[in-house]
């Protein structure tokens, strides 16, 4: 189970929360495309006892990555490929070099598959997916494509969530590394 330390470096919004359905919830229609919803909206605080039933695995939690006035606090690449130590490595060099010294990885559900939260602080929406897609293309020119990356434009904002992580895998934290190069 993940620390509350840990855990606190996303800066989770805790307002409201969003729960796993094992049917769909909404149906949306966004730049012609059609969305399915399986994430209901709880208007509750996401409380320790919540996330100790996601971290447990009895419910799916999921948090939201926009605040109400539209600020975005994390750049999350949500990594679905099949050398999650390869990806980490790159991008780690990558944000190095674009000057970010925060950002966290996390393991997911799924074995091998990460969530790396690049701590951004307070960001408009618009200025996050610009950065967000920078960074995307960045990461695509070094390796594969395994990855999606929010906040995005591309979906309603309704869909720029992610669900808890289970486990820290890597971070990254100060210019510790930088007196060495």
């Amino acid at each position: 189970m993940i620390s509350s330390t840990d855990l606190s470096l996303i800066k989770i919004i805790s307002d409201h929360y969003f729960l796993k359905q094992n049917k769909v919830v909404n149906k949306f229609t966004y730049r012609g495309r059609y969305f399915f919803d399986k994430y209901e909206r709880v208007e509750q605080t996401l409380t320790p006892n919540i996330m100790k039933d996601h971290f447990e695995k009895k419910i799916v939690v999921a948090h939201d990555l926009i605040t109400k006035d539209d600020k975005v606090e994390n750049i999350v690449f949500d990594y679905n490929g099949f050398n999650a130590e390869r990806f980490w490595h790159r991008a780690q060099l990558i944000l190095r070099e674009e000057g970010f010294i925060n950002f966290t990885a996390y393991k997911t559900k799924t074995a091998g598959h990460l969530h790396l939260y690049v701590h951004k602080g307070h960001t408009t929406f618009n200025e996050g997916c610009q950065l967000a897609s920078k960074l995307s293309m960045m990461f695509a020119a070094k390796m594969p494509k395994e990855w999606r990356v929010f906040p995005t434009i591309d979906m309603p904002k309704e869909f720029n969530i992610l669900a808890l992580p289970y486990e820290v895998y890597q971070k990254e934290r100060g210019s510790s590394w930088s007196k060495h190069m």
